[in-house]
This record gives C-alpha cells, structure tokens and sequence, in this order.
C-alpha cells in the first residue's frame, strides 16, 4: 500500500507553484532539484516528493533523463488548488477547541480523562497538547491535569471585550504621541497581502494566520506612543486566541478582515489618522458580528468568524 504525502510535501508543493506563478514559466520549464532546494531551503528529497505529488495532479511531468518539467500552463496554473487533506492532529486539535467555545470540555481536565473522551492514542493526544500549548491556548498544571487559559469565551465577555477594543485601539491612532513607522506599515502590508491573495487560504496554519493579525493590531497600538494603549491591546489578544483559533474554519472571513487591516494601513501610509481610526472602529464592529454565537455553539453550530 503507497504511503500518503508528508502534509510538509503538500506545504513545499504549493510554494513550488507559486515559484512557478511568480517567475511565469511555460509548459516544458525544467524544474530543477537543487535549484528549488536552495531556493525553499530544504534538501532535494523533499522537493522531489513535492514535485512527485504535483506530477500525480498533472502539474508537471517527470521526463528519463531531464527530471522534471512544467506541464501546465499558466490557465490551469492560475485555476489549480492543491487539497491537503487534514491529519488526525490536526482533525483533533479543531474537536478540542469547538468542543471548549461550546461549553463541552471543562477548563480544566486530566490527559486520561480527555483521552477517554476522544478515544485517541496517547501519542497522538500528547502532540495535540503539546500544539495548544504552544499556540498559547493550554497551559499544564502543577500537577497531571491541564488548563485553558483565559479566554474570551461567553457572549458577556466578548461584548465587553469588544466594546473596549473600540474605546481604545481607535482612539490610539488619534494620539499626539502617535508616530507611523513607514518601514513597520510596509512589513505589514506585504504579510497582509500574502494571506489576503493566498490561493490555498485554507492550508495556511492557523497560528500563521492568527499571528498575522496580532501583530497589526499590537504594531499599531505602538505607534501611539503610549505603553498602556500597548499593554491593552496585548492583553485583548492573549484573551482573544481560543475563539479567534475557533473561528478560522470558515477563511472568507480571514480575507475580509486581511483587506480591511490594508484600508487602515493605506490611510496611515498617507497620513490620514482620522480616517485610519474610523476604519479601525468600523473593523472592530465587523470582527464583533462576526465572531460565534455561543448560545448556538453549545448546539455544535458555530456562527462564522
């Protein structure tokens, strides 16, 4: 039985296709190992495993003597997504969050109590942990059991989370002390962009995704000058990761708010403060009606966020 693609193969496929995209080869371009390597940073055997899926879709052809070579062109190319299927992980690390914004699963709780729950391995559970401690979302206790952290998880907090949010990141654009740093704003719009125009939006890693929005709103709230405006932003964001990690099953929204962070940040690059907060306000309220419903999430429907 053929083993299935490392997800690592699926991640060096899509940026050999954007390689491809970028540099506007045509049918017949030798693709070269090493030169891919060196490029992406990896060693040969990953990218011919890369470039061995993307000869099963038909993308390019392996030829005797010459490697392998474009096949598409660039119709198929600008049409073509690259599906990479969810692993067990990743299927259960989504289970534990849902299952937490919906009141299923305690704050706190046993590894041996959460393995019954879900009926997994224990190898496959401890990696699962270990991810949401890294993503900031769980913390080990003392002792065997672990704890979500504080989240912005009940429709009263996240009101009044919201409402703060809209007190003070506006306002922090209109201080006296607010000083946009030209080269910090140009590094936000080209990480914006790579989401907002990514093909594959879905294959994007959620701590990717949710990092690319911390930092917007943390990089403008030190613009103001002013370390509580930080401080605050900072902390809206340590309670925000569980429900925005929650909220990234349905990526139109990523989009949406990609586009309306690079409003804001192109009515700062032009020094429009007043416009830039009034973008910001109207963000906030979008982001707040967007985010889930947990009086239907205890039901397992989730609003999308």
């Amino acid at each position: 039985m053929a083993r299935s693609p490392h997800p690592s193969h699926f991640r060096l496929a899509e940026q050999i296709i954007e390689i491809v995209r970028k540099g506007r080869f045509e049918a017949g371009h030798r693709l070269r190992e090493q030169a891919l390597g060196d490029l992406l940073q990896v060693s040969r055997t990953p990218v011919r495993a890369a470039l061995k899926l993307l000869a099963e879709h038909g993308i390019v052809e392996a030829r005797r003597h010459q490697g392998f070579v474009l096949a598409a062109g660039p119709e198929r190319l600008s049409r073509f997504n690259l599906d990479m299927p969810s692993t067990a992980d990743q299927d259960l690390y989504r289970v534990i969050v849902e299952d937490r914004l919906g009141d299923r699963l305690p704050a706190s709780f046993t590894q041996a109590d959460i393995g019954r729950r879900y009926g997994v391995d224990r190898p496959l559970l401890q990696r699962t942990l270990s991810r949401l401690v890294e993503d900031g979302l769980l913390e080990r206790n003392a002792g065997r059991g672990w704890t979500f952290l504080p989240a912005l998880d009940n429709r009263l907090t996240l009101q009044s989370s919201y409402d703060f949010r809209r007190i003070v990141e506006p306002q922090g654009l209109l201080l006296p002390s607010f000083r946009a740093d030209p080269a910090a704003l140009e590094r936000l719009r080209l990480d914006h962009l790579y989401l907002e125009a990514h093909p594959r939006i879905a294959s994007v890693g959620a701590g990717q995704i949710f990092a690319t929005d911390q930092h917007f709103h943390e990089t403008i709230a030190g613009f103001s000058g002013n370390a509580f405006v930080l401080q605050a932003v900072q902390q809206q964001n340590r309670l925000r990761r569980l429900l925005e990690f929650g909220g990234y099953a349905n990526r139109r929204r990523v989009r949406d708010w990609c586009r309306e962070h690079l409003a804001i940040i192109d009515a700062l690059a032009h020094d429009d403060r007043d416009r830039a907060a009034e973008l910001m306000a109207r963000h906030l309220s979008h982001a707040h009606a967007a985010a889930p419903n947990f009086a239907s999430a205890k039901d397992g429907d989730r609003a999308e966020g």
